[in-house]
This record gives structure tokens, sequence and C-alpha cells, in this order.
């Protein structure tokens, strides 16, 4: 007799807030990739530079830059951690908890990302750092603010390997899904079909270059402990050794 399928009442174990904003955590490598291109393509000395994460969700992104920065801000407008301020990045009238920053990293909504990138852009001393599907570059109504000739981005660096994000988990790609079952009540091995890439936007050079990160990224700038691990939240199976 097949397992009864458990994803729906799992779903509702997952940790995430039911007004989730569109919460779909970057892996860490990704974000240790472009630290590594802003070194190596710009020659970035990030160690003596400071960072912010305005929309940091559980930190995914902030540890792995805080390998690279002098010193990286994180908040949010939801409390996913007890680690980050509490801050609503779109509104104007609010004064940032934070202004003396070189880089702000981000991964924002889909819908309201030019809104994040324009003021991260009024911030940032140095450049904003965009991880976004790369479709974003394609919109007309993004065109004039954020890639007409006098707004384009320094560099558009392409993921080559699939980048997979999942909404309100964060789970290592080709590994088991404990949150995505199929009707055996096996999880399914994370997976997606979108691309990824980082648009960096750098001070006044706006003479795009692409890049693309490569194969094998994800292997070589993978860390032990960067995946929660979500065991806990599944009931062992009758009969299994402890």
């Amino acid at each position: 007799m097949k397992a009864p399928n458990r994803s729906t009442a799992v779903m509702q174990r997952r940790i995430e807030p039911h007004d989730s904003l569109e919460y779909f955590p970057t892996p860490p490598w990704a974000t240790r990739a472009a630290c590594e291109l802003l070194q190596t393509e710009y020659g970035e000395p990030l160690e003596l530079q400071r960072a912010w994460d305005p929309c940091c969700g559980e930190l995914h992104m902030v540890r792995p830059m805080r390998e690279y920065f002098a010193q990286v801000h994180a908040s949010d407008v939801h409390r996913y951690s007890l680690d980050h301020g509490i801050f609503d990045f779109l509104d104007e009238g609010a004064m940032p908890p934070v202004l003396d920053v070189d880089w702000i990293f981000l991964n924002p909504p889909f819908l309201p990302a030019h809104r994040f990138i324009e003021r991260a852009r009024r911030i940032a001393r140095r450049g904003v750092a965009v991880f976004a599907r790369s479709a974003f570059t394609e919109s007309d109504g993004r065109y004039e603010p954020l890639f007409s000739p006098e707004q384009r981005p320094a560099c558009v660096a392409t993921f080559c390997e699939r980048v997979v994000l999942l909404k309100g988990r964060l789970i290592e790609r080709n590994k088991p899904d404990p949150f995505n079952l199929d009707e055996d009540g096996t999880p399914k091995k994370a997976s997606s079909a979108t691309a990824y890439s980082w648009i960096i936007w750098r001070g006044t050079d706006h003479d795009t270059r692409h890049r693309w990160i490569p194969p094998g990224t994800s292997a070589r700038l993978t860390r032990d402990g960067d995946y929660p691990d979500y065991s806990h939240l599944f009931p062992q199976p009758a009969g299994a050794l402890l």
C-alpha cells in the first residue's frame, strides 16, 4: 500500500511566515560568487568595506557576505530572525538604519524590485549587487530607470548552472526536499528551471560587461553548515533506530 502523501501537513509546518513577501532564500554559494566577482573583476577591497542586505530573510546572504566584508548590516521588513533589524526599505520617509555603506546586496521581491534598486543606488557609495531572475533585464518598464544608457549596470553575471530558489526554505540543489513529496511520500530532489544572474551597478560605470559564473562554482563555494537541517520537523518512521 502506498504511503500517504504528507505534503499538505508538512507544508503547514514549514518555517515561513504567512505573509512571506515572496521569501525565496538565496543559496550562500551564489553570494560568495558575487563577492569573488567584485574582487577579481574590479579589484574591490571588500575586506575594508561595509555592506547592507535590506531584505535579509534568515541571513543566508548575510553570512557569506561577512566572510568578505569588514562589516555587514542586516535588516528586513519582517521578523525572519532575531539576528537582524526591522526596517521597511521602501518607506522613503524612513531614515535608513545605516547610511555609511559601500555596497548593498539584495534579493528583492520580484514585482517591486526596481524600487529596491533605485533606493539602494541612492544610498550605497560604491555599488549595488542584485540577485534576480535573468529575465529581469527584459522588461519594457524597467528600461528607463535601470537599463537606459545613463543607468545601465556595470555587469550582468549569468549563472551557467541552475541556482535553486524555493519559497520559504533553503534546500541544496539535487538534494531531497522534505517539503515537496511525490505521491508515495518520498521527497523530490530540489531543482529549478529558472535562470538567475547577478546584476551589478557600480558608480558611474555604465558600460555593461556580461560575465558568466562557470559550472562547478556551487561545489567549490558551498561550505559545511550552509543549509538548514529540517529533519527535526518530520517524524521518524515506525521502528526507526534512534
